[in-house]
């Protein structure tokens, strides 16, 4: 029996990677995507799926989330809340949801105590991200002692963070090392034909790939 992981995979770039990375690290993976009712919620899960089979993962979870909408507080999830497109500022953007990777760190484990797996991957970003508290690399620390204080004495959770320190520039070029399906991936917003360019989510993306010199493989309203 090989080593599993459980990649926690939203079809974005960054999840992506980690993704790739675990599998190039020797890992059986277990992907799972959840669905939160948030806005682009179709064309994610059909990054998610396309990933899944670009990179040969076979054993997948869809797991629905719609609790999310009832607790709202979020321009990704509440349609009266507008998706700023005006430039990332400083502090915690509107686009945050409250706790989401504790809550998808929570399943991940739950999925890591029935597979037997030893590695949840997640492609949190702390250096260069929309500053969301619930991707900064102390707080990740602090919820796998809480996983494993929390499972059976025998279950030795890791949760793996690859990307947490780097810049979207170097996740482009880590890609690119991995060969990481970056053509099938989804990272809007707002939209769910072409990417808009204009929300944080797509300009950190586009500016990461200017910064690595590098054209993005996915089309875009504005650029």
């Amino acid at each position: 029996m090989g080593k599993k992981a459980i990649c926690i995979l939203s079809g974005g770039m960054d999840s992506t990677v980690s993704a790739t990375m675990a599998l190039r690290d020797g890992y059986e993976v277990v992907a799972v995507h959840f669905n939160y009712g948030q806005r682009t919620q179709s064309r994610e899960l059909v990054a998610f799926r396309d990933v899944c089979d670009a990179l040969g993962i076979e054993s997948r979870h869809e797991i629905d989330l719609p609790f999310f909408e009832q607790i709202g507080a979020s321009a990704l999830i509440d349609e009266s809340i507008e998706v700023p497109t005006g430039g990332i500022e400083d502090g915690v953007p509107v686009t945050y949801v409250p706790f989401r990777n504790g809550i998808f760190l929570s399943i991940a484990s739950a999925l890591a105590e029935k597979y037997g797996a030893e590695a949840i991957y997640i492609g949190v970003v702390e250096e260069d991200s929309s500053g969301y508290p619930d991707c900064r690399q102390s707080y990740i620390e602090a919820m796998q002692k809480a996983v494993n204080l929390g499972t059976k004495d025998e279950t030795k959770i890791e949760i793996k963070m690859p990307l947490v320190n780097l810049s979207k520039a170097q996740i482009v070029q880590k890609a690119i090392e991995v060969d990481a399906p970056l053509q099938y991936t989804w990272s809007c917003y707002k939209s769910e034909g072409k990417a808009c360019g204009v929300c944080d989510s797509c300009r950190l993306r586009l500016r990461g790939f200017e910064l690595a010199g590098v054209e993005d493989p996915i089309e875009y309203e504005k650029y």
